[in-house]
Formats: C-alpha cells, structure tokens, sequence
C-alpha cells in the first residue's frame, strides 16, 4: 500500500515528446509492484528512505537522491524497504523523441540509475503538475512546461552514477521472463516455460529462487496480476475480458489469485482505486482553490494597506 497523489492524462496533445502521468507516494514498508512491462518510459526519484529496483535479474539498492528509469515493456520489479521505506515521485512520458530526450541527460538501456543533488526542486515540480488536473488547453501547455523543466534539472548532474548490481546475469532466467511476459496471455504454465528453456522444472525452480528469490508460478503470477492491475485502473474492460487477456480462462480463478495476491477481489480493487484517485484529486484542487483564495486576501489587504499608505 501507499499513500499517493496521481495525475493521469489521457490524450496527448504533443506527439513527439509529452507527458503521460505523475505522482509523489509516501510508500508503506515493503510496498511494492510488479514483476510487471510498463507502455510508458517512467522516472522514479527518491525522496526520502530507500528500496530496490529490479529489472530482469540486475538488482539495484537505491536510497534518497537516487532514481532510476524504467522502459517500455521492459519487466521491472521495485520494493520500499522494511525498516526506511521510501518517499518518491514519478513522471510517466512517451513520444517519438522520448529515447532522445533521455539520451540527452545520460539515460538509456545501459544506465538506468542516477544521482540527483535538486530533489525538492523536483518535487516543486511534480506537486505543481498535480494541481493542474483540468484537461484544458492552458494546463497542457502548462504541463509541457513542467515537463522540460524537469528534464532540465536532471541535465544539473551530468555525471550519473550506477549503483553496483547485486545479481549476476543469467542467461537462463532471462529466456524465461522474456518467454512469459510475451506469452502470460495464451496461458501458460510453469511447464511450458520450462519446455522452451529446455530444462526441467526443478532446476528453473533453482534459478528463480536464486536470483528472484521467488517461485517461477509466483513470479508467473505476479506478473498476470500487475497486468491486471493496470487494466482494473486504467480501462473499463469487464473481469472476465481483464481475466482472460491475462491468461485466465477462468474469471473465477483469476479473482481468487487476484484477491489472494492483492487481498482484494477485482472488483473491490477496481472500485476502491478510482474511489481514492478521486478523493485525492478532488482533495488536491480543494487545497489548490483555499491557497488561491488564501492569495487573493492577502493581495487584497496589501492592496488596502497601501492605499491607506498613501
């Protein structure tokens, strides 16, 4: 669980180069999500407390100051730590130029990690993008803005650091998550994963657990339902559609993986998580509106002790 603020844009304005989504979460211990392939690039930026990220078997310790990106499809995996969970912000984006954009900041497939000395002028940044909820003309400009802004502030730090990598490369365990993230939805099994690697079953167990410290049926799992996670959120896709477009031909067992992994069934899950992305967005523009007016009377009895100056 987390307690965060989320800004979701639905129709982007600017194809080359835009703004997807944003948001800052104080995260629960041990919070995490994934193993799960995003469509978006997305920027992680650690406020405060520390975590790992994990992509593929490369497994990285991050902490406050650092951030690291994830890339479309790509399967990544990120926890808060037990005893300092971690504070972050993110900015999803895409378009034609969005690889270039990274490039020129020092971000790609071989430098995933970074260092950052202007973490509270980045998350100026992104609470200034959460007030701006209002899918008008002005506020796209607005958020492009924001946009190139941040992008600017990560050029301070040209030399990006990479934290050493825990996990050592494994062939085998990359087949594998590459054969499951582009097959979870024929439904697969642990069997067939093992078949395409061309190793019993025991073995690739060996490897998961080694590497992933995880089951292949729990990361096989886990993957499905981040998946649907997503699709719960983002689209008004029935269950059953959800379910069998991540490999479940049965939407009943896939509402008892889902609520065994989630402790919610879909349809709790679906519900509660627009009820609280509503709540907060309502509850940032309440904020917003008491700071304009707060504003307004202070411009208001400035003006009249001027005035009275006179």
């Amino acid at each position: 669980m987390e307690d965060s603020y989320v800004l979701q844009l639905l129709a982007p304005k600017f194809k080359e180069f835009h703004l997807c989504f944003c948001g800052y979460a104080q995260c629960n211990p041990l919070h995490s999500f994934g193993p799960a392939a995003r469509p978006n690039y997305i920027i992680h930026y650690i406020l405060d407390g520390k975590g790992f990220y994990q992509v593929g078997v490369r497994k990285y310790e991050l902490s406050k100051g650092q951030g690291f990106l994830i890339e479309p499809e790509t399967l990544t995996f990120y926890q808060a730590d037990k005893e300092e969970p971690w504070t972050y912000l993110w900015i999803g984006f895409g378009g034609t130029r969005a690889g270039y954009r990274l490039h020129d900041i020092g971000l790609n497939s071989g430098q995933l990690i970074f260092q950052c000395s202007y973490g509270n002028e980045l998350k100026q940044i992104v609470l200034s993008m959460l007030k701006h909820t209002q899918s008008t003309t002005t506020n796209i400009y607005f958020l492009q803005g924001k946009l190139y802004e941040f992008f600017s502030v990560l050029s301070r730090d040209s030399a990006l650091e990479a934290t050493q990598e825990i996990s050592q490369e494994n062939n085998y365990i990359q087949e594998a998550i590459s054969f499951i993230r582009n097959h979870y939805s024929k439904g697969i099994s642990v069997t067939d994963v093992a078949e395409h690697l061309n190793v019993n079953r025991s073995y690739l167990y060996t490897l998961f657990k080694n590497a992933l410290d995880m089951s292949p049926k729990e990361f096989l799992t886990k993957f499905c339902v981040s998946r649907a996670k997503e699709q719960l959120t983002l689209t008004d896709f029935s269950i059953e559609h959800i379910a069998h477009s991540c490999g479940y031909h049965d939407a009943l067992v896939f509402s008892k993986a889902f609520k065994a992994q989630i402790g919610l069934t879909p349809r709790e899950y679906r519900k509660q998580n627009r009820a609280e992305t509503q709540d907060k967005l309502v509850a940032s523009q309440n904020e917003l509106e008491s700071l304009m007016i707060k504003g307004k009377a202070y411009i208001h009895e400035e003006s009249k002790n001027r005035q009275n100056e006179i």
